[in-house]
């Protein structure tokens, strides 16, 4: 490996310079923004810094999702950890977004949601929607339980691995 550098406080480590190029390329290919790679010992994380609003980037939305926006709030209040350590001390199982996208609460703006913070709900029965690439993909519940909480609102941006749902037996 010609390129591989070794770094000045772990001389065994060396680093595949062709390996992060690459990974800055599927960055810039995609709306990553950071991606990690595990080899043995050595991880590479390359991450970069988003300078537009992410809402900018949701604006093309469905049509009737920015009209849905008001109507769960007054109908159906979602508390919003303002501290992501509060998600972790919450008992309970927590249902995470499997992709990048736009989650609904509800199949239209006039239909209720698909789960409210109490309501019991059985394994495969849907939580939310995330939409992603024009394409509306249910989250389903991972197992039977009662929804303790809903992490998120309606259209809004999640990541990929973003708390959703918190589950509770």
């Amino acid at each position: 490996m010609a390129t591989d550098k070794k770094l000045d406080n772990e001389p065994s480590v060396e680093i595949d310079t062709t390996l992060v190029r690459q990974l800055a390329d599927i960055l810039n290919d995609t709306s990553l923004t950071e991606i990690e790679v595990e080899r043995g010992e050595l991880r590479i994380r390359v991450a970069r810094e988003i300078t537009a609003a992410p809402a900018i980037q949701y604006a093309a939305a469905p049509a009737y999702a920015p009209q849905a926006a008001p109507a769960p709030a007054a109908t159906a209040p979602v508390s919003m950890p303002s501290d992501p350590a509060t998600i972790v001390t919450k008992s309970g199982e927590t249902v995470k977004s499997p992709m990048v996208g736009t989650v609904y609460l509800q199949a239209s703006p006039e239909a209720p949601p698909f789960a409210k913070a109490g309501d019991k709900v059985k394994k495969g029965q849907t939580l939310l929607i995330v939409e992603a690439m024009k394409t509306m993909n249910p989250i389903q519940a991972p197992r039977d339980g009662v929804v303790q909480e809903i992490l998120v609102g309606d259209a809004q941006p999640v990541e990929f691995g973003e708390p959703l749902v918190i589950l509770e037996a």
